[in-house]
């Protein structure tokens, strides 16, 4: 069984930093996209960044210069450091993982597997 489990949120001023984390479980395959994604009030599920097993990554534009994604050498936790905190950035922010297919790449519908999501609320 899949199990993603969020952490790390909470609340900041604008120009703060935070390290959300994300312990995934019971995932086996070795082709595999990971990724952070955010909701707003509001709002549709956005991506924010997503990293490929091949140790690629990619951001959205709104992020890009202040969000880095990693994961550990165990590749059990992914990470999501945020720095330059805008009020925008407010949302609940949640992990996700799926399968990574040959000649693929890591696009909304490749996730299937989500946590429970992580509240981050930055202030002016």
């Amino acid at each position: 069984q899949v199990q993603l489990s969020e952490s790390g949120g909470g609340s900041v001023q604008a120009g703060g930093s935070l390290r959300l984390s994300c312990v995934v479980s019971g995932y086996a395959d070795n082709n595999y996209c990971l990724g952070w994604f955010h909701q707003a009030p509001g709002k549709g599920r956005e991506g924010v960044a997503r990293l490929a097993s091949d140790g690629s990554t990619s951001y959205a534009d709104s992020v890009k210069g202040r969000f880095t994604i990693s994961q550990d050498n165990a590749g059990n936790t992914l990470y999501l450091q945020m720095s330059s905190l805008k009020p925008e950035d407010t949302a609940m922010y949640y992990c996700a993982a799926g399968a990574l297919w040959m000649g693929g790449s890591c696009a909304d519908d490749v996730y299937k597997y989500w946590g429970q999501g992580t509240q981050v609320t930055v202030s002016s």
